[in-house]
């Protein structure tokens, strides 16, 4: 194994036994991931069909079918593993085969009816008694706060993608092509620098279409004076970015537009400024909203103001008006508040930022937030 994946695997196995010790905590004796996110956070296999059986003694036992087997035992050389089909109905019987009373922690967020009837079966055919419990969010909850290695790839993701949205701004030429176009102009861009994938569908509505949050980009052709909305994201190595900007295509912006993207502007400052270690996934959300409310605008901004990000686009914590919980130490979050008018348009601005022990956040899309006014 070479220096990295050394490296990677001491941290994968650093994860197993902080989940171990969760598990102990929570007095299971074992826990059945079938979260193919989870698999990969704990064990680096990126698969479209994996298992882990953890104990709480934190001895791993990792099931894929034959696809992934040679990628597994590369990246997974210190967990024992079972190449099968049914995986985590596999596991489930492994576990059962143990013998005596055990408590198996199962994700329930992760398991479909027909999964888990099948995994039932499978207990239920051995002699073993075994008691399945919620495991909950668990690993999601691991996940929350990265480590440095993780902070990286995801800082590197963020500086792909703002490479080539600064390309597509440079080139300009917005004015008669669709929204389709150019969103496939900025995923090129993204590949272009490094990217292993878009971390979503890109989003580019223009004109009335950016008063549409989750718009999806469509055949309308970008007219002067349109605003243009885009939020998108390049994956690398697993990890998501996500960053929102709005500019203003070949015309001074006209008096409501500025107004909108000024006070979005400011929200998402006040926003930024609010992460800190400590600070209320609540209170982070109320320090964008307020400014958004004040102005009189409460009834045009219906999303949560941000959310985590990392090997999936959406993930632990939560920033919205109802969130629970606090910032911690290296957590990864979003920053995204936004106006939308419908039928006129709207404005989003949002940044990617690690929250940090030592004070003010780190920002991973330093992209300009200033109102542009791009090349027709």
């Amino acid at each position: 194994m070479d220096g990295e994946g050394y490296e990677m695997a001491e941290t994968h196995a650093r994860r197993r036994a902080e989940l171990a010790r969760r598990l102990v905590d929570d007095k299971l004796d074992a826990a059945l991931v079938t979260s193919l996110v989870n698999v990969r956070y704990l064990t680096g296999l990126d698969s479209s069909n994996a298992a882990l059986l953890l104990a709480s003694d934190g001895s791993a036992v990792l099931a894929t079918d034959s696809r992934y087997s040679t990628a597994a035992k590369a990246v997974a050389e210190d967990v024992e593993l079972m190449v099968e089909r049914g995986v985590a109905t596999s596991l489930a019987t492994r576990a059962a085969k143990a013998g005596g009373s055990l408590r198996l922690g199962v994700e329930e967020q992760a398991v479909t009816l027909e999964l888990w009837e099948s995994m039932r079966a499978a207990l239920d055919a051995e002699a073993g008694a075994v008691e399945t419990v919620h495991l909950g969010r668990a690993v999601e909850q691991l996940r929350a706060v990265k480590d440095e290695d993780e902070l990286g790839l995801l800082a590197q993701a963020c500086a792909i993608s703002c490479r080539a949205l600064e390309d597509l701004w440079a080139a300009g030429g917005f004015a008669g092509r669709t929204e389709k176009e150019i969103a496939r102009d900025l995923e090129w861009r993204m590949f272009g620098h490094g990217a292993d994938a878009v971390a979503f569908e890109t989003i580019v509505a223009t004109g009335p279409n950016s008063a549409v949050p989750h718009h999806r980009p469509t055949e309308r052709v970008v007219e002067r004076g349109d605003l243009l909305k885009i939020d998108f994201g390049a994956a690398y190595r697993g990890y998501h970015a996500d960053c929102t900007r709005t500019s203003v295509v070949g015309a001074e912006p006209q008096d409501w537009q500025r107004e909108i993207y000024d006070l979005v502007a400011a929200a998402q400052q006040a926003g930024v400024d609010a992460v800190a270690v400590g600070a209320g996934c609540m209170s982070v959300d109320h320090a964008s909203r307020a400014i958004i409310d004040d102005a009189g605008y409460k009834e045009n901004f219906g999303h949560g103001t941000g959310h985590g990000v990392g090997l999936e686009v959406h993930e632990a914590p939560t920033l919205g008006y109802s969130a629970a919980g606090t910032l911690a130490d290296r957590m990864a979050v979003t920053v995204e508040p936004g106006i939308y008018l419908p039928g006129r348009g709207g404005v989003r601005i949002e940044d990617t930022l690690a929250v940090r022990a030592s004070g003010a956040s780190e920002l991973f899309t330093p992209t300009t937030k200033d109102l542009l006014i791009l090349d027709a």
